[in-house]
């Protein structure tokens, strides 16, 4: 009966959360498209996404730094333990330089707090696989404990993620903006409007990277909970 009392209340909790978080993405990529349509034409200036990202790092004194494009990868990110950046097909996007930058942002953020999210992470999946598995076969004695060992996972997993792509995400933009200011390609005004568009976007965006960082988290527990019910 706990475990139903558990579930209920976590959908309950996002629901609520997915309403006060407004989480929009039809809104999300609507917006996106309309801003595409009107500024893809001042990025069509800039230099390749390599020669972007790489600017970018010298900006940020972080030389070390591979980076590679795989115009395969559905989205850009930094890998902590080989210290590279793989950017994703984002030649045709007006928002590649925010992109670009919020991954340069990483490669600067503490390595142990990143390397800890990396290690951390693998350890929460397989915890949450395991746990989830000798559930299902009823092989789990003290169910409401180890349940409660996955809430605390859980949360310590979204607290990490989400400071690290809170750092990156608010620093992105102006980031962005100190990149296009000195390589000078845009004028001053295209500039201010290409940043006003990352403002719209990004005030959306920071919102439904939370609730999906928590609402993942969520669903893990109430998976766990279905499969000690079974």
């Amino acid at each position: 009966m706990e475990y139903i009392v558990i579930i209920i209340i976590l959908i309950i909790l996002a629901t609520i959360l997915g309403f006060i978080y407004e989480f929009n993405l039809k809104k999300l990529k609507r917006i996106g498209i309309l801003e595409e349509e009107k500024f893809n034409k001042y990025l069509e200036k800039y230099p390749t996404n390599i020669e972007i990202c790489k600017y970018i790092l010298n900006m940020l004194n972080n030389n070390q730094v591979i980076v590679e494009e795989d115009k395969n990868a559905k989205t850009s990110l930094y890998i902590a333990l080989t210290n590279k950046i793989i950017i994703a097909d984002v030649k045709n996007s007006y928002t590649r330089i925010q992109t670009i930058a919020h991954e340069c942002l990483h490669s600067i953020q503490s390595k142990k707090i990143i390397l800890f999210n990396f290690i951390y992470s693998n350890i929460y999946i397989c915890y949450f696989v395991l746990i989830t598995f000798l559930g299902l076969v009823n092989k789990v004695q003290y169910k409401m404990l180890f349940l409660s060992i996955m809430i605390i996972f859980s949360y310590i997993y979204y607290f990490v993620r989400s400071y690290l792509e809170n750092d990156a995400m608010i620093k992105a933009k102006y980031l962005a903006k100190d990149y296009m200011n000195i390589v000078e390609i845009s004028s001053k005004k295209e500039i201010e409007q290409i940043i006003d568009s990352y403002d719209k976007l990004n005030d959306i965006g920071i919102k439904m990277t939370n609730y999906e960082l928590l609402l993942e988290t969520i669903i893990r527990i109430i998976i766990v909970s279905i499969s000690f019910l079974i």
